[in-house]
């Protein structure tokens, strides 16, 4: 969903008194009928990506479906080392075919391609804004810079997109989540004349509406005064094994079995502690905070935050001893040491009929944002509801007040979080006047 998109205001005329309105009719009667004009429709929108690990490979892949590969028009290719260039006018291709003609990093750049339109340079991300907002300018063809990656140093580069009339679509979280002064750069950026626009659903909820339910609440002048969820599909994963309602009686795996389980089936970091840490949770509460907090409310102000995610409470479950192991490996390892602390904790919740789960919380009344460990009765949606890594949210507002709206799917994987930024993309395509048929 759109943050913060300047609207233009509306001027109507003055309507004409009805002498005047009655001899204009006459005259349109009398007068042959003429063709009526179309708005001039764009037919097609530039993409600029940056980042094709799996969720940029996955974006290339549905913006080449057929039904959207006629409204998208992929201009560029990049990874950390290598970017593949496209003319605008060059013959589309299917998505594996494209993808292959962008080398590893690990390669040497090539010098040829064998596609017409093609050419190679080096991936120096600054350059390739100020080229796209120019060609941008030149052709007055809508152009997204889609940016896959999870590099800070990329989104340091959205306020200069941006402002230049770039439109931007990311799952990084890193931009609208760190220090208070890039996030302030992004929105001041977006009040330059001619500005792009900026969606990040798939920050929060990867292919989730939670970002845009949010929007739609506020914006329509719903008061949100507490959302709770939990936002990270691994914790999701690990703690709806390690505390089921019902309990286990003590019976059921170890925590340190549920990780070491997690991380072989990819569900973690390759160093667990990442996830552990709480820091993907925190991130995620930052940018619902800051949108929350850019709306006017009569509720108390929430926390502003000044380093981001830093400046969060923020539980972690990363044992001390542990918290410097340099490999996941040994971090896994040796994680059983400390089953017992969360057997003890687990053991806890079960006798008050509860469950542990690893949320995320924004209070207004009381000016909260943090995250941690929580106890839930057995029979809440954060326990009965929750089944592998999905995540779930709950929005309290003065429209929700006896049962809160609640979204809750897959939270993670790269076909969903694709599905998330393509769907931002066809956001932003319709509103710089591409026509979508779907």
């Amino acid at each position: 969903m759109s943050v913060l998109v300047r609207r233009s205001a509306l001027t109507l005329a003055a309507p004409p008194n009805q002498s005047t309105l009655q001899s204009k009719c006459s005259r349109i009667v009398c007068k042959p009928t003429k063709a009526y004009a179309l708005p001039n429709f764009q037919m097609v929108c530039n993409v600029a990506l940056i980042g094709v690990g799996l969720v940029g490979s996955s974006v290339v892949s549905q913006l080449s479906s057929p039904s959207l590969a006629k409204i998208f028009k992929i201009i560029s290719l990049s990874n950390s080392k290598h970017t593949l260039s496209l003319s605008p006018s060059s013959p589309s291709l299917p998505a594996a075919q494209l993808l292959s003609l962008l080398p590893s990093s690990s390669q040497p750049l090539p010098t040829t391609c064998s596609h017409p339109g093609a050419t190679y340079s080096p991936a120096v991300p600054s350059t390739l804004i100020k080229d796209f907002a120019a060609a941008a300018r030149q052709s007055k063809t809508s152009t997204i810079l889609i940016d896959c990656t999870s590099d800070l140093s990329v989104t340091e580069l959205y306020p200069i997109a941006i402002s230049s009339g770039l439109s931007v679509v990311t799952p990084n979280k890193k931009g609208f989540s760190s220090s208070n002064q890039l996030w302030e750069k992004i929105l001041e950026a977006q009040q330059a004349p001619g500005a792009g626009l900026v969606y990040l659903e798939a920050t929060v909820g990867a292919g989730l509406p939670i970002i845009s339910t949010l929007r739609d609440l506020v914006k329509t002048g719903d008061e949100v005064t507490k959302i709770e969820g939990v936002l990270s599909g691994t914790l999701s994963y690990i703690f709806n094994e390690f505390s089921k309602p019902g309990g286990s009686g003590g019976k059921g795996q170890k925590f340190s079995e549920i990780v070491k389980i997690a991380k072989a089936n990819g569900y973690t970091e390759p160093h667990p502690a990442d996830d552990l840490s709480g820091s993907d949770v925190a991130r995620k509460l930052t940018i619902l905070s800051r949108l929350l907090s850019a709306s006017p409310s009569s509720l108390p102000s929430l926390p502003a935050l000044p380093e981001g995610y830093a400046s969060l409470s923020t539980e972690t479950l990363i044992p001390a001893a542990l918290a410097n192991i340099a490999t996941g490996e040994e971090f896994v390892a040796k994680l059983p040491e400390f089953d017992g602390e969360f057997d003890k904790l687990n053991a806890e919740a079960e006798a008050a009929g509860e469950v542990l789960r690893y949320v995320g919380v924004i209070e207004r009344e009381t000016g909260t944002v943090k995250c941690g460990l929580q106890r839930y009765p057995s029979a809440h949606p954060f326990a009965s509801s929750l089944s592998g890594s999905d995540n779930i949210i709950a929005f309290h507002t003065a429209r929700y007040s006896t049962r809160p709206l609640i979204v809750q799917g897959a939270g993670a994987g790269a076909d969903v979080t694709a599905m998330g930024v393509v769907a931002d993309a066809i956001k932003v395509a319709e509103r710089t006047g591409v026509r979508v048929h779907l």
